[in-house]
Order: C-alpha cells, then structure tokens, then sequence
C-alpha cells in the first residue's frame, strides 16, 4: 500500500512538471493533475492539499538534482575560474528551463517563508562551492563575492527572460542566450574593465 501511494504520488509530480512546462504557471491546476494521471481530483487532495504543496514538494525533490548539476558541472573543472564560468553558466541554463521557472515564480508566490527557507539552505550548498572558488581565487571576502556574483547571475537571467519574452526596450537587437552567458561569465570573472571584451 505504502508503495502504491508512493507510485501515486510520484506520478502526479511527473504530472506537475509536464504541465509547468507545457503551460507555466497556470497549467498547474489540481483539475489537470487528476486528468493527467487518471486520479480522481479528490484523490489528488489525499496527496496535497494546495497548488502550494504540490509545488513545495517539486522543490524538494528537484532542487537538490538542479544543484547536483550544477555541483558536478563545477567539480569536473580544474581551475578556480572554470568553476566559477560552471556555476554562472549552470544557473543561466538552469534558468533557461521553462519547469525550473515555473516553479521558482510559483515558489515565490505561494510557499510559506518556512518553505521558501528551505529552498534558500538548499542553494546555500552551490553559494558555498563559489565560496571556496573565490576563496581559491584569492578574494578577501569571499561570501561579499559570492552575493554580489549571484547578482550578475540573477540579472543576466532576468535579461534573457526579457529577450526570450520578445520585450526589446532597452535589448540589444542582436542579444542572445549564449551571448547574456558570456557577458554574466566576463563580469563574474573579470569586473567591468573586461566584461565589454
């Protein structure tokens, strides 16, 4: 029985995440749940009580397998640096993913400060391998580093979404993906004196 609900409720997460990435945010209905894995939408408040929930438990599971992407893109480096470009690149194109976006603006929105304290101890582990990255790096403040470099990563997602969207004010014309990934690398990496390179 134990096995069955666990079955259950694994298919109804593998719902969640076809639906926030075929239609976002509001694709995640407890409706379209039920329909995509033949449950019965009171079946479906067995397992979770709120569009919250659902996205709460996406965070717990999928967070941790993002962040291990992220880790192992970071540890398969051998330079300070190449770890540093990892980590920026990782989150860009972790960014880049529609389920990932969906469920971080949902997450914004919806989940308790508990829950979103969770999330933020869960990132905290990717903070800390940039830490040791700037530390290797020869920074003095190292954790004023790693904030200020998860911001150029946070504006360069931003940046793309604005692109992706088709929101041209204030966009260079000929800005893309790859192109807002190296600029967020050469600012990371080198400051605004090469950024521009």
């Amino acid at each position: 029985m134990a096995e069955h609900r666990q079955l259950q409720r694994a298919a109804l997460l593998d719902a969640a995440r076809t639906l926030l990435t075929e239609g976002g945010m509001e694709a995640l209905t407890f409706p379209a749940l039920a329909a995509r894995t033949a449950l019965a939408r009171s079946s479906v408040y067995e397992y979770f009580r709120s569009r919250a929930a659902v996205v709460e438990a996406l965070c717990e599971v999928d967070f941790p397998l993002w962040a291990a992407e992220i880790e192992a893109g970071m540890e398969s480096c051998d330079s300070a640096a190449d770890r540093i470009e990892a980590y920026v690149r990782g989150q860009l194109a972790l960014a880049a993913d529609p389920r990932h976006r969906a469920v971080v603006a949902i997450s914004a929105l919806e989940l308790d400060e508990a829950a979103r304290e969770r999330i933020r101890a869960a990132h905290g582990k990717l903070v800390g391998l940039v830490v040791q990255a700037l530390e290797d790096l020869g920074h003095t403040q190292p954790r004023l580093a790693a904030a200020l470099l998860q911001g150029v990563v946070e504006a360069a997602v931003r940046r793309a979404e604005h692109v992706a969207a088709g929101d041209r004010a204030g966009c260079a014309a000929a800005e893309r993906p790859e192109l807002i990934a190296d600029a967020a690398v050469a600012m990371a990496l080198h400051g605004l004196d090469r950024a521009r390179a």
